[in-house]
């Protein structure tokens, strides 16, 4: 049996404008993890599906089909097994568990797809880099979100901060001094895809004046970058406030996401913002170890389902690059 596991991500900085060029901040959420394991079966058997949190349990040939659940888990074997050079699907079973909540904006998708390729390279005796799973992974967000920027697999496959500019470089982000983060899930699921489409749709109407907002995003992302690189970790807090204000305004909020907010801000945490695509799904607040208990029985008393305390730990020495060639 082989094995593999991935984190899940919170993006910091940068949502919805980095699909347009501008940089985005994702670190990996490592208290969230996808697993897979893959083990061979009696011969005539095929390649088995079964995903628990999915309530599937199926040949990869009947998930293969557009409707099914596990659509995109059987097309993310399948791009696997061409890159191995694999025709036939071996007679195996993959089996998928996760703590990741599904549609609330921890890269869910993108954990379970990175766990899958490693388990099935693993078991297949070959190996694949990073940036070659980050690749794979990438084809199936393409299935998920239409149009993704490529933050998700990037951070998820690297599992350490990045700061991200699509079809540019990869650069890990480098970590002066650790801080904490509180992320609260609102309950509401928010497929990526709907809110992605829907900022598209309103670009295009006011090119413009969304131009001016993601320019204004970009600069934050810029400023907080120089920040946790520069362990100012101080300025953050203000940063998050900033940038979900401009989020706002791009029309991704929602009531529950701003309930959140302000039970944060109002009980002491530094800032707080709403992450991912919005529409639901989670808001992350910056605390200090102090805070923290107080402002996560604020969420849950103001309707968080749930609430992760994450660390995002020091790094040592600068962020290094990999050229970004997602698609």
């Amino acid at each position: 049996m082989s094995s593999a596991c991935a984190p899940g991500k919170a993006i910091l900085f940068g949502e919805h404008s980095v699909v347009y060029g501008r940089p985005a901040i994702a670190v990996p959420v490592s208290q969230v993890r996808a697993c897979a394991t893959v083990e061979g079966t009696p011969p005539g058997s095929g390649l088995v599906i079964d995903a628990t949190d999915l309530h599937v349990c199926c040949p990869l040939r009947t998930a293969s089909k557009a409707e099914h659940p596990a659509y995109a888990l059987a097309t993310t074997v399948q791009h696997t097994l061409q890159r191995l050079g694999i025709d036939i699907a071996p007679d195996l079973t993959l089996r998928i568990s996760s703590t990741i909540p599904i549609a609330c904006g921890l890269g869910s998708g993108a954990a379970v797809a990175t766990a899958t390729v490693r388990a099935l390279a693993q078991h297949l005796g070959h190996t694949l880099s990073t940036l070659e799973v980050s690749q794979l992974v990438y084809q199936t967000e393409v299935l998920h979100h239409g149009t993704p920027s490529g933050i998700d697999n990037t951070v998820i496959a690297f599992e350490q901060p990045i700061y991200f500019v699509k079809d540019q470089p990869i650069q890990l982000l480098a970590v002066k001094r650790a801080f904490w983060l509180l992320i609260a899930d609102t309950g509401v699921a928010s497929p990526t895809r709907i809110a992605v489409a829907d900022v598209r749709r309103a670009w295009q109407k006011q090119a413009a004046a969304f131009e001016a907002l993601f320019d204004k995003i970009a600069a934050i992302a810029d400023q907080a970058a120089a920040a946790i690189s520069n362990g100012n970790t101080a300025a953050l807090g203000p940063l998050m406030n900033e940038n979900h204000e401009l989020l706002v305004r791009l029309g991704v909020s929602s009531p529950e996401l701003e309930r959140l907010v302000r039970a944060a801000r109002e009980a002491g945490a530094q800032g707080a913002k709403l992450s991912g695509g919005g529409r639901g799904g989670n808001m992350i607040a910056q605390v200090s170890p102090p805070e923290t208990q107080r402002v996560a029985t604020a969420l849950k008393k103001a309707g968080a389902s749930s609430v992760i305390a994450s660390c995002v730990e020091a790094t040592a020495g600068p962020g290094s690059g990999w050229q970004a060639a997602p698609a």
